[in-house]
């Protein structure tokens, strides 16, 4: 609030209109944690071989808006060009009804059943397994958020772009991701990596019927249990085909059937039912462009790491907290100024 250089316009006023020019590259970066953020931003600009043309769209939420802007103006990835956004700033998110909202709404109702806690819940013996570890998830403030949902509006957010490249905060990425765009998707909107298939068994054995409940009738009516997941975090989508599809509506008919199910079609997150939207609309590429599983599981080794383009610590053991992975936190923790004096603050550990 007292440094000028905190608040100044990102981007400043000449790059504006990059914002919307296809010639660029487009990434979109969704978070409420400025340090995560900072490492997804730093390690794509170090690692692109022309910075000049990356555009990072980051969108966070009205809390954060603040110190994201303060932290991107002060610490700045020139020649890239970093743009912060508030979701209440999107016109297309103040106007009328919008799914992403309302499907929250819906959510908040379904949660207010579970007011007497985790050991109301435990404690309720009429009810299956299935439903009780649902309800305990249902009350992680995660599975509320906006920022969960926000990707499936990403054709409404950005109207005139005509393709975008999403990043999670928890990936770390390692290498020039513009060859991106050289990929033909084959007129398909998702493209994505395949996890049902690996020489790691633990991470790449997932497939639908790992995320979706098929004792449940409605799932087992309209879905095959063996047909291969794909993984969320760094994806690759085709606005302009997206937009000629129904995939958002689908989305939330299955979301809405969920609450109508008591949230027992499927496990928490977004996930699930993105298998479905995307059912039909996924393009497979190359496992390089996104290692997951670095914070579930410690099989993975520093040098298999490095060889993958992009890292993703999906799982409980992210790496700005203690309980990660020590032998897989410098990755991580190398695109961090641990002389900053607010990343001094954070007692962030380097391993």
């Amino acid at each position: 609030s007292n440094n000028a250089a905190a608040r100044l316009q990102l981007p400043s006023a000449e790059f504006v209109p990059a914002l919307v020019d296809n010639s660029y590259f487009h990434f979109v970066l969704a978070s409420d944690n400025v340090l995560a953020a900072s490492v997804v931003a730093t390690s794509l600009v170090k690692n692109a071989l022309r910075p000049e043309k990356f555009v990072l769209h980051i969108i966070t939420d009205r809390k954060t808006y603040s110190p994201m802007q303060a932290w991107f103006s002060l610490h700045p990835l020139d020649p890239a060009i970093i743009e912060v956004k508030a979701l209440h700033q999107f016109d297309w998110l103040s106007k009328g009804k919008v799914p992403v909202l309302e499907a929250m709404e819906k959510d908040q109702r379904v949660r207010s059943q579970f007011r007497g806690g985790s050991s109301a819940i435990v404690a309720n013996n009429t009810e299956k397994p299935q439903v009780i570890a649902a309800k305990l998830q249902a009350l992680s403030p995660k599975y509320n958020s906006l920022m969960n949902h926000i990707r499936i509006h990403l054709p409404e957010l950005f109207p005139s772009l005509n393709k975008v490249v999403f990043l999670d905060d928890d990936i770390v990425i390692q290498t020039d991701l513009s060859p991106l765009w050289d990929i033909d998707m084959n007129g398909k909107v998702n493209g994505a990596v395949e996890t049902c298939r690996g020489e790691d068994s633990f991470v790449m054995s997932k497939r639908f019927k790992s995320y979706l409940n098929f004792s449940h009738p409605l799932i087992a009516r309209n879905f095959d249990p063996n047909e291969c997941a794909w993984a969320y975090g760094m994806n690759i989508f085709d606005l302009e085909a997206w937009r000629k599809t129904n995939i958002s509506l689908t989305y939330y008919h299955w979301l809405e059937e969920n609450f109508k199910s008591d949230l027992s079609l499927w496990q928490l997150g977004t996930l699930p039912p993105g298998l479905i939207a995307f059912y039909g609309h996924v393009h497979v590429i190359d496992p390089f462009w996104h290692m997951l599983g670095l914070g579930y599981q410690d099989n993975t080794t520093l040098a298999d790491a490095e060889t993958a383009g992009v890292i993703h610590f999906n799982g409980r053991a992210k790496p700005w907290l203690d309980i990660a992975f020590p032998q897989l936190r410098p990755l991580w923790a190398k695109y961090i100024d641990f002389s900053d004096k607010f990343i001094k603050g954070c007692h962030i550990r380097a391993s």
